[in-house]
């Protein structure tokens, strides 16, 4: 991110980083699972000739509760005919309509898919079995204002295993947070062009990830469900995890047209010059043999704001869109938290050391996994910042065209319309070579492929490869990593990489116009 705010810095005018929206999923884990219900019911003398008649007590008691709660709030309680209505759309209209700045706004039921305890028999058995099965029940939706945590809403399922959902987003409570600290601001949707102390807003971003989640997220059931605690024979204990999260990185420009001229060498950028080995390294998978995923995706789509381009891998993503004219966001997408690691204890069992282990749903990653989505959205945007539209075509590779000396030896120009030059440049405009560089194989894999069946072919392409790099740094296009052997692009090599690939693959009139 560093190299972006360097090479943009008379444009923009700050940034900010924090959490965008937050989808977390609360389960009893006693009852969210076959063995775990079967265990409940031994316990609590509950047949299973009697258990559909004793869920459904359960569950008239939820509903009961919720309308009983939404009642004592003064707020409406609406049933939905069809779970495809724009639920978010129509709290806040009904918000507005009402006059709600702050509080609870309404509620809604609505039947939705859920996967909830069935008995049946077994015809081979003759015995009654319990299975865990997709099903349909009404699910209850809490809108509200909060006054610390602003817009957003949780979502009950009224059928055992009373599941719950809360969504809050990053940005609506951080206005709450400017409000209180007295800090000026400018909020369009959820972002914001401009913030009066830039810092001092970062501070109150960063102050989120110190909260007490299950302190906080209990609460937030307790609101649309006060006595739940009383729906059956045990407390329900929520046990918390963070099904999907969005961190989001804003790059507040001065103005939209300071935006405008920049973007769409960006998007270009990030079309061409974004492979898949460089997507799965943003999101911090290293390329190996046998561990690549199944599917890498980018996407580019016009949207009513501007231009989005989206790149998945598995269940997580990494995406740059404009908002609100003048900010640039880079977000980060984590669904799949496996595709990380965290440093902990195993099974988190104290006489055991701590090691890198697979990160984990549960909120006590949360804060690791804050770290690597900004890591992502950091190596992201020091990628797209190679896209630098302020030379011209001629002026940017000009030097690279001339003899040059280093040492006082004397290197040969490129000729980046001569095909092994070429090829050279393409290798260095692979995203990501401008994250962990490069070795002599991995260019020589690139420039004459595998030669794995023919070994005096594979030590001549090695010989031919073992000077390119040489002369690369000649140029200033490479440097050398201490102490390794790898090789990492220079500015200059982000910069003139780029734009003779951009120029290979633009029609003639971009061209000349590219290079005016």
């Amino acid at each position: 991110m560093l190299e972006f705010l360097k090479r943009y810095q008379n444009e923009i005018v700050g940034s900010i980083s924090g959490f965008d929206r937050i989808r977390f999923r609360g389960t009893i884990r006693w009852l969210a699972n076959e063995s775990g219900i079967r265990t409940f019911a031994s316990i609590h003398h509950i047949l299973f000739k009697d258990f559909s008649r004793w869920a459904e007590k359960v569950t008239k008691k939820v509903r009961a509760c919720c309308q009983e709660r939404a009642e004592e709030l003064d707020i409406p309680m609406i049933y939905l005919t069809s779970a495809s209505i724009n639920k978010e759309e129509k709290a806040r209209s009904i918000a507005k309509k009402r006059g709600v700045q702050s509080g609870d706004i309404c509620m809604f039921s609505t039947v939705e898919p859920c996967r909830a305890p069935l008995v049946k028999g077994n015809r081979k058995s003759k015995k009654l079995e319990l299975h865990m099965a997709p099903r349909k029940c009404v699910w209850i939706y809490h809108y509200w204002n909060h006054p610390v945590f602003g817009f957003g809403h949780t979502r009950l399922q009224t059928w055992l295993p009373l599941s719950v959902t809360a969504c809050v987003n990053g940005r609506h409570w951080l206005e709450r947070q400017l409000i209180d600290a007295g800090i000026g601001y400018r909020k369009d949707g959820n972002c914001f062009p401009y913030i009066e102390d830039i810092e001092g807003a970062q501070e109150l971003f960063d102050a989120q990830l110190r909260t007490n989640w299950t302190h906080m997220l209990d609460g937030l059931v307790r609101q649309s469900c006060p006595n739940i605690d009383r729906v059956l024979p045990i407390r329900p204990e929520y046990y918390w995890s963070a099904d999907e999260t969005e961190w989001a990185t804003d790059m507040m420009f001065k103005s939209t047209s300071a935006l405008d001229q920049f973007f769409p060498a960006m998007i270009r950028h990030g079309m061409i010059n974004t492979q898949s080995p460089a997507v799965t390294r943003f999101l911090g998978r290293r390329e190996a043999k046998g561990r690549m995923p199944d599917e890498v995706v980018t996407d580019c789509r016009s949207r009513y704001e501007g231009v989005r381009l989206k790149h998945f891998v598995n269940q997580n993503s990494v995406k740059m869109y404009n908002k609100a004219g003048s900010v640039l966001r880079v977000e980060t997408t984590i669904n799949s938290t496996r595709d990380f690691k965290v440093f902990r204890r195993p099974n988190d069992d104290e006489s055991r050391e701590p090691s890198y282990q697979k990160m984990r749903k549960g909120i006590s990653d949360l804060h690791r996994r804050a770290q690597v989505s900004q890591s992502a959205n950091a190596r992201y945007l020091d990628h797209i910042a190679a896209a630098d539209i302020s030379q011209t075509l001629g002026k940017t590779v000009s030097a690279v065209c001339r003899y040059t000396t280093r040492k006082g030896r004397r290197y040969r120009a490129l000729n980046p319309l001569q095909d092994e030059d070429f090829r050279m440049i393409q290798f260095l405009a692979r995203g990501e070579n401008t994250i962990n560089g490069f070795r002599n194989a991995n260019l020589r894999t690139f420039l004459y492929g595998d030669l794995k069946e023919d070994a005096t072919e594979r030590r001549r392409a090695s010989g031919r490869t073992s000077r390119r790099p040489a002369l690369l740094r000649a140029h200033g296009l490479i440097r050398k990593v201490g102490k390794t052997n790898r090789s990492l692009l220079t500015s200059k090599g982000q910069r003139v990489s780029n734009v003779v690939l951009s120029a290979s693959s633009a029609d003639t009139q971009q061209l000349l116009e590219l290079a005016a």
